[in-house]
């Protein structure tokens, strides 16, 4: 039996870790960090001290930016 595991391509996850927001946008992961740790931080989200990045808003956030 083949026990591989399907991976949801990147586009289609709801919640990115810092890692996956870096590739997917083409921003540095410490200044995406920095980003997450500014107050009001629109695409944060938090799971216990972990921290994840809301895809859409995130996308709805650099799209209305023209510089970061």
């Amino acid at each position: 039996m083949d026990n591989k595991i399907d991976k949801v391509p990147i586009h289609l996850k709801i919640t990115l870790t810092t890692k996956e927001a870096a590739e997917y946008s083409n921003i540095g992961i410490n200044k995406i960090d920095h980003m997450l740790r500014s107050p009001g931080c629109p695409f944060v989200l938090f799971v216990g001290t972990k921290k994840l990045v809301k895809r859409k808003e995130f996308e709805e956030y650099i799209s209305q930016r023209f510089v970061i």
